[in-house]
């Protein structure tokens, strides 16, 4: 039996796109996606108590219609942008563009961010 091709949602290029034109990464089916550690939960500021929840004792960003609650989408320009870039968390701040990470989130997760554009 022949295995099953993968068919990928987006073709990453040797080239990733700028971050304000992606937003893969700040999309996730989990209810709790990015850690927030007390750094993190400092820095974030006044911020933090609308943008974050708490699992028992652990701390993760806010999911809002499955992306970061942090997340701003501009359907008219298709953009996307952080509204605490300068303060976001340590796991964001770490993500580079193009790193093999980054590549692998615009696999997985670039149709969303086309299909949440629409809805807006």
């Amino acid at each position: 039996m022949p295995l099953p091709v993968h068919e990928p949602h987006s073709q990453p290029t040797s080239d990733p796109p700028e971050c304000l034109d992606c937003g893969a990464c700040c999309f996730a089916d989990l209810p709790h996606y990015v850690p927030v550690r007390g750094d993190d939960y400092a820095r974030l500021g006044d911020a933090a108590e609308t943008l974050t929840r708490w699992q028992g004792t652990r701390c993760f960003m806010a999911m809002s219609d499955g992306h970061c609650a942090a997340l701003v989408i501009d359907a008219g320009s298709g953009r996307f942008s952080c509204s605490v870039y300068a303060d976001r968390p340590d796991t964001c701040r770490e993500l580079e563009r193009g790193s093999s990470e980054c590549e692998g989130e615009r696999e997985r997760k670039y149709a969303r961010t086309r299909r949440r554009l629409p809805l807006l």
